[in-house]
């Protein structure tokens, strides 16, 4: 009797073997044959769940990034004000927990930034548009609770852009020296126009 293969599941496993690879070597360093030693499958194998190892690395992602998304829905969950649920989902850009997440971001961001091929494009594009829709939510929550101004979920975008660009600008450069300190800043200033004064 044949044995049949989860490829879904499969295609996790083998990502997930060489995670750790990845964080020590980076993608530049990642060999096909890494990959399959680390999964302990044959070279070949590897192609028939990955078209590269780019798409290793999208299956990576977007593992971290739905165990980051369930992690992040139980904090948010806890809390009560929507300016602390901005800055709790800002978290991803400074909180240690996510230290490889970032890690793998950057990554992401350098091959995306020199090598932006159709499906890196689609693949940034979905993970930025469920973020934008999750601030969008959590804006509009916080309007039906008379929390913070009617017109307010039209920063959700901001919100998310403005975070992100800090966290890149203290990546690459030495102007952002305590980035949770300058989200919290910048989050508090925006509330404090926003919300509703009781």
């Amino acid at each position: 009797m044949a044995i049949i293969v989860d490829k879904v599941q499969k295609r996790k496993d083998i990502a997930l073997a060489c995670k750790e690879i990845f964080f020590q070597n980076g993608i530049n360093d990642l060999t096909v044959s890494q990959v399959a030693k680390a999964a302990g499958i044959g070279k070949g194998t590897i192609y028939d769940y990955f078209k590269n190892k780019e798409d290793i690395i999208f299956e990576i992602v977007n593992i971290m990034m739905q165990e980051h998304n369930e992690y992040m829905d139980k904090k948010l969950a806890n809390i009560s004000t929507t300016r602390e649920k901005i800055k709790e989902f800002s978290s991803i850009f400074y909180n240690d927990e996510e230290k490889e997440l970032r890690q793998l971001y950057k990554e992401f961001i350098s091959i995306s930034l020199t090598n932006p091929d159709k499906e890196m494009v689609e693949f940034q594009t979905a993970h930025t548009n469920h973020y934008y829709n999750w601030l969008l939510d959590i804006l509009n929550e916080g309007i039906a609770k008379g929390e913070i101004k009617e017109g307010s979920q039209d920063l959700a975008r901001g919100l998310f852009v403005s975070a992100k660009g800090m966290f890149i600008a203290s990546s690459v450069t030495n102007t952002i020296e305590d980035l949770k300190t300058e989200i919290h800043k910048f989050t508090d200033s925006i509330f404090d126009l926003i919300e509703v004064k009781k």
